[in-house]
């Protein structure tokens, strides 16, 4: 599967600014690319007014990545503010070449920003099944909390995207390293850049790393498109030569 890592800046609250950059940017990859990702909070930077920008699932935002993800033979994933039923949340959307879209509700809200006073917690794990591939998409902080991710589905790919600021970015590498090795699955982080209204300044580090925790794309500090493939028969090869998800503790997650 060929994938994109779309690393940018973020117009503060301008859900059609970030649109039409982003857009931009798809409309220069190549045809052969087979999932496009995003960071947290593409269309708006990490708000917590999202009174202002939210949008519905049938908004513009949710129509933009559908219309692009069809012209474009590809599927689309990042996150926005959505509002349900009086809730807002910090939603995950992945979205198919058809159209068809599954969410993930951020589960672990960031507390240090207050993000749980505003925001709405998830409570499923969101695993897509795509090109025969199954991944596991999750949001930011979440990369703290090896348990809601630890590889119990037998997925393939683990995604996090986030606005994950430099001050803390040798936790951000540390950590996505982690969970591709203890997982033994692909792991792709895709972060920002450029600093947002907060005065938080981030500086990237996307990256994309094997089952054994080497760099396929190495983390990148430049705003920019990065273009990798990522193997099944590798990944199946590495799953049976070190077969340490047999020997894994069972547990049970509580909300």
């Amino acid at each position: 599967m060929k994938i994109a890592l779309i690393q940018s800046a973020l117009v503060w609250e301008n859900p059609k600014a970030n649109r039409i950059a982003f857009e931009k940017k798809i409309e220069a990859l190549a045809s052969d690319i087979e999932l496009i990702v995003l960071p947290e909070m593409f269309t708006t930077g990490f708000t917590m007014n999202p009174v202002a920008i939210a949008e519905t699932m049938q908004g513009k935002t949710v129509q933009w990545m559908q219309t692009l993800a069809k012209a474009k033979k590809t599927a689309i994933t990042g996150s926005v503010v959505i509002e349900e039923n009086g809730n807002y949340y910090n939603r995950l959307l992945f979205v198919f070449p058809s159209g068809e879209v599954q969410q993930y509700d951020k589960r672990h809200l960031f507390t240090l920003a207050g993000e749980e006073k505003i925001y709405t917690a998830g409570k499923e794990k969101l695993i897509v099944d795509y090109l025969g591939w199954k991944i596991c998409l999750m949001v930011c902080y979440d990369l703290r909390f090896p348990v809601f991710s630890r590889n119990t589905e037998n997925y393939d790919v683990l995604v996090y995207v986030a606005n994950w600021p430099e001050t803390r970015i040798l936790a951000w590498d540390s950590l996505l390293r982690a969970r591709a090795i203890e997982n033994l699955c692909y792991t792709i982080g895709v972060n920002r850049v450029h600093k947002d209204e907060n005065g938080l300044n981030y500086n990237g580090h996307s990256q994309l790393i094997d089952p054994l925790g080497n760099y396929i794309i190495e983390p990148q500090e430049a705003e920019g498109n990065f273009i990798a493939e990522i193997n099944q028969n590798q990944l199946i090869a590495n799953r049976h030569k070190f077969s340490f998800l047999n020997d894994a503790d069972s547990f049970e997650i509580k909300s």
